[in-house]
């Protein structure tokens, strides 16, 4: 053993350049500008603001901003009324001067305070230190256990630091080097000094690029589908994991697509209404029972002929509705699933399904047990946890526990979904890889959940409270935007050493060969909204980013996963260049890939991402072309401008990629699809025939975009006032077009040679 006497590490870990953004337009959303005190050089910016120094540097302690750069190029100054709500929010008082100090001291005598970390999140091959407190002149020694059952000492490294007087003890710090070699995985740091037990901390390591072995390679190509809105013959009006399944077969077997990225397909309340947006869900970690394939469940065999003659009723009257032109009623496919599916949890399982069964629920551990017992609870006392009785508003308490005992049933109900959700999901994946995908299923990852949801009942130790993420204002959203979603607290979340962060990707990843993650900027830093305030009296809360960018690529690396972050909008290079060092793809998206005011050459475009031509905050081409994006926002009130300037602007931007189009030799001269509804076919082609000539290594197609559909699937900035993630499938005419119909189309199948094979030039 070592005593210590002040070594340690004389220097803290940098952040990184954390100047960044200016503005994204794209799907509503505004990543702005965020700038800290300490990067601008000859400015002063302490004089624009109410902040006093000590307050300043408190916030800059806990990653808050207080001041940032606006969309006009504005440099703006965080108001002390938001500082101090964002501080609340973090558990910190700041209601006087005095308490400032305090916090600010206290802040800063954490670290020295714990022996060790809570975690230490390192990359492979790569240098890293940790620091150890014990009191000033004690020994200590540092191991780490890993994974396999082996121990590595780790070795103190001759570096001064003073020692600290905390809470009357003179504190004093060793820090020790984490061999480069460890290998990849979730290890403990032990502590050992005499007379004192261990103190255990997290080790991981993580990959230092994310490697997905030969999934990767050659361009490849994939369908980008809203699962909920592809119905099949067999489907209850609301795609499920089955049409899944078969979408990957046909479009692998008969297309050579590599992979199918799904919407989100996180569990929403088990109540109706049921949230239509997939990006607002009650869980992250779990999925939504709507999915599910009623007739793939073993059990239906045995079920009794009343029973089964009752749930194949329920299936024709779904399956009626499914080829009428409506949108999708997910609280009608809900209350018919939801009964066929009790009916089927009855009946009695094999001791080999039993089996199975019971390895789930321990694999699943404590947070599948607390996502369902809130659905049993949500069934009784409705979706909005707030609204509880104060005595089952905390998932420790007695009551909660004497409420599982007494729906015990339920709760077994809810877990039991999610058991038949990971079969069928399984199955899905399986069913790609055997057609010839060398990815299958890629999942999306939303930016956050409900805020009433299971997460932020289950996980309230980890999760902000009186803050919601948003956007500050932008061009198009002069108000900016409040997305209602409760942000992880950085602070907790490490001291929780990542785990249910870990634990929901793992889940999402189980069954899949790839991740999109929604707003990738996310991992770096979030818009703050204190509760009843204005989004544009928000700020920016910087996450550790090499933290959960590391888990991210570890976790996919171990589930044999690709990731892709949307990285949309104007992004200052270091953080494109930092994902794609890590191994994170970038998205471009064709209508938003342009230099020097034209659009940007396809063999210009990055390789090292996922290339499309729309997006689903987009209409799919066919109404884009047509502007149906202006029509639905100017029927809203939502332009910013004069509809005909925004018709004249639009069509300057479209003729400025037919024209590339026509150059290319991919589309005839004289092509209008804004004017001639015969054009538009043509047209989508050839804007695929230009992803196809991209270097991008994947490229995608939005399924909408095979059968010529024209509606958009998603207004951003509305919510009531349009049918958002309701609207099913449909051709240009907007019949329904189910799942068998898209096989046998001609036009699909031109699309995806298209963007297969590069085009000429």
């Amino acid at each position: 053993m070592t005593a210590v006497t002040g070594w340690g590490n004389s220097s803290s870990k940098g952040l990184g350049p954390e100047a960044f953004l200016t503005t994204e337009r794209l799907a509503g959303k505004n990543y702005g500008s965020w700038l800290s005190s300490h990067d601008a050089v000859g400015a002063d910016f302490g004089s624009m603001s109410d902040l006093s120094a000590e307050l300043r540097a408190l916030a800059e302690a806990y990653g808050i901003a207080t001041e940032f750069w606006d969309w006009q190029g504005r440099h703006s100054a965080v108001s002390r009324d938001t500082v101090a709500a964002v501080l609340a929010a973090l558990d910190v008082d700041v209601s006087t001067d005095d308490a400032v100090r305090a916090a600010l001291r206290d802040v800063e005598d954490r670290p020295w305070r714990r022996t060790l970390p809570p975690v230490v999140v390192v990359r492979t091959g790569r240098p890293a230190e940790v620091p150890v407190h014990v009191p000033h002149g004690e020994a200590v020694e540092l191991v780490a256990e890993l994974e396999d059952g082996r121990t590595v000492a780790l070795q103190q490294q001759q570096k001064w630091v003073d020692p600290r007087e905390v809470d009357d003890i003179l504190v004093g710090e060793a820090t020790f080097a984490v061999p480069a070699d460890l290998p990849l995985g979730w290890h403990r740091l032990r502590a050992e000094r005499p007379g004192a037990d261990p103190v255990l901390s997290f080790l991981v390591v993580t990959p230092d690029v994310l490697a997905p072995g030969d999934r990767l390679g050659r361009p490849g190509w994939g369908v980008m589908a809203q699962l909920y809105s592809i119905r099949s013959a067999r489907s209850w009006a609301h795609g499920d994991l089955a049409d899944l399944a078969e979408l990957a077969r046909w479009s692998a077997s008969e297309h050579g697509a590599d992979f199918v990225l799904v919407n989100p397909l996180h569990a929403p309340s088990p109540t109706t209404p049921v949230e239509p947006s997939p990006y607002l869900p009650a869980t992250r970690r779990f999925a939504s029972p709507l999915y599910i394939r009623i007739e793939q469940i073993p059990e239906i065999g045995y079920l009794n002929v009343a029973a089964r003659t009752e749930i194949e009723r329920s299936a024709l009257v779904q399956r009626a509705l499914a080829e009428a032109d409506v949108l999708v009623d997910r609280d009608a496919v809900w209350t018919a699933k939801r009964e066929a599916l009790t009916q089927l949890h009855a009946v009695h399982r094999s001791a080999a399904r039993e089996a199975d069964y019971q390895a789930f629920l321990a694999r699943e551990g404590d947070g599948l047990r607390d996502f369902a017992t809130w659905c049993a609870l949500a069934e009784v006392h409705g979706a909005a946890w707030s609204r509880w009785p104060a005595e089952l508003r905390v998932p420790s308490s007695p009551a909660v526990v004497a409420a599982r005992a007494e729906l015990a049933g339920r709760v077994d109900f809810f877990c039991w979904l999610q058991w038949v959700l990971d079969e069928q999901l399984s199955a899905a994946q399986g069913r790609a890889v055997d057609a010839g995908m060398r990815l299958g299923i890629v999942h999306d990852l939303a930016v956050g959940v409900h805020p009433d949801g299971a997460d932020t009942w289950s996980l309230q130790d980890v999760m902000a409270s009186g803050v919601t993420v948003g956007a500050p204002p932008d061009a198009f959203n002069q108000l900016g935007q409040d997305w209602s979603q409760p942000p992880w607290r950085p602070d907790r979340l490490a001291a929780a050493g990542y785990v249910p962060y870990r634990d929901m990707l793992r889940t999402v990843l189980r069954h899949s060969g790839g991740i999109r993650v929604d707003h990738a900027l996310g991992l770096f830093r979030l818009w703050w909204v204190p509760e009843g305030r204005s989004p544009a009296d928000g700020t920016y809360v910087r996450f550790d980013h090499d933290a959960l960018v590391g888990i991210l690529a570890l976790e996919a690396q171990r589930a044999g996963a690709v990731v892709i972050g949307e990285d949309l909008g104007t992004v200052e290079p270091w953080v494109r260049d930092y994902l794609a060092e890590r191994g994170v793809l970038g998205t471009s998206v064709l209508w938003f890939e342009r230099e020097d005011g034209r659009p940007k050459p396809p063999e210009s475009w990055r390789e090292l991402c996922l290339a499309t031509v729309t997006t689903h905050d987009l209409p799919p081409t066919a109404g884009y072309l047509q502007g149906e994006h202006l029509r639905v926002r100017e029927g809203l009130g939502l332009l910013t401008r004069d509809l005909e300037e925004e018709r004249r602007v639009d069509a300057q931007d479209q003729r400025a990629w037919l024209d590339l189009l026509v150059e290319r030799g991919w589309l005839s001269a004289g092509a209008e699809p804004a004017v001639r509804p015969e054009d538009v076919p043509p047209a989508v082609l050839a804007l695929h025939r230009a992803l196809g000539a991209t270097p991008s290594v994947l490229r995608g197609v939005a399924l909408g975009d095979l059968v010529g559909d024209r509606r958009t699937i998603n207004q951003p900035g509305t919510s009531t006032e349009y049918p958002n993630w309701c609207v099913p499938m449909s051709d240009a005419e907007g019949r329904p077009v189910l799942l068998e119909r898209l096989a046998a189309s001609r036009f699909a199948a031109d699309v995806a040679a298209a963007v297969r094979a590069p085009g000429p030039g």
